[in-house]
């Protein structure tokens, strides 16, 4: 007998939630905005494709005021969401990059990387790279890539799953590194980095439970042997980790947030494989998961992105 369709197969609220006959109910993050000329900041952006045949896109984004022929920093950017909700071309990454141009002065291909469940882990990471690989090439004929950006200062960035996909493209461009491009550092928000065992207030947090983050690993991620001691969310169990191919990283974590614990230990973890480069974590106060993605106009939103700003001009 086939299942009834209100039968729950799994539930992850605030995001999704999958049913027994295989509907998926995606909670949050589905809206979407067109490309535009920003009317508070000026920045303009556009939509690409990378790769049609499996659906693969980025939004492209440019500061008012640039030169034809003038050189910027290139951040490839990474969207969060728990690998299962938002995109690229959601308003809140809109809001959110279009307030970090402006104060940057960059240029940003924000990688639509698709979805678990309909597709699991590795896909994500793999069309990260494949985005990232489209960004950097000086041959992709993308006329705002070869007219303005900068492939000696390029960075990644993103944030909560976004970020532990940054994380995951720097360790892989430090394995396979890639002509003509140099990585100079890389920016983590709240990033989702997580472990079999808790620590911390892991396992007693106030705001979400430790089962919940397991199950939403194991739900995105199915039959990896390694379950939350994954490599890839996990760094401690990388034994590529030293080679992290960029010298710099910025790390944002907030005192609320279940991760915070993680995005702390992240910098002991470096030191421990025997990564030479520099580190700044950033702990902020009062404040939950990805704050500043919230709201970007906000007090310490706006310096969370001044940060970001100067880390991305050094």
């Amino acid at each position: 007998m086939a299942a009834n369709s209100d039968e729950i197969l799994h539930d992850l609220p605030p995001m999704i939630r999958q049913y027994k006959d295989g509907q998926i109910e995606r909670l949050m993050g589905t809206e979407t905005v067109p490309p535009s000329v920003d009317p508070e900041t000026g920045v303009q952006s556009k939509d690409v494709v990378i790769a049609p045949e499996i659906n693969l896109s980025a939004r492209l984004y440019l500061p008012k005021f640039v030169i034809p022929g003038s050189k910027l920093p290139l951040l490839v950017y990474f969207h969060g969401g728990g690998f299962v909700v938002q995109s690229a071309f959601s308003p809140l990454y809109q809001k959110h990059l279009n307030c970090l141009v402006a104060e940057a002065n960059v240029a940003v291909v924000s990688v639509d990387y698709r979805l678990a469940p309909e597709h699991p882990l590795p896909i994500a990471y793999e069309d990260s790279w494949l985005g990232f690989k489209w960004a950097v090439s000086q041959s992709s004929g993308e006329e705002w890539i070869k007219e303005y950006a900068d492939l000696n200062r390029v960075f990644l960035g993103g944030d909560s799953a976004g970020g532990n996909i940054a994380h995951n493209i720097a360790v892989r461009f430090g394995v396979e590194k890639l002509d003509g491009v140099n990585l100079i550092g890389t920016f983590l928000n709240c990033p989702f980095f997580w472990g079999k065992q808790g620590i911390a207030n892991e396992e007693t947090h106030e705001l979400m439970s430790k089962d919940y983050v397991d199950r939403l690993w194991h739900y995105i991620c199915p039959g990896e042997t390694e379950g939350c001691d994954d490599p890839r969310v996990n760094p401690g169990k990388d034994k590529k980790l030293s080679g992290l191919g960029c010298k710099k990283l910025l790390v944002y974590v907030a005192e609320k947030d279940i991760l915070r614990s993680r995005g702390l230990f992240y910098k002991e973890l470096l030191r421990k494989s025997g990564w030479d480069g520099e580190i700044e974590v950033v702990d902020v106060e009062g404040e939950n998961h990805c704050y500043s993605v919230e709201c970007p106009t906000g007090e310490k939103g706006k310096e969370m992105i001044k940060r970001v700003a100067s880390f991305l001009n050094q």
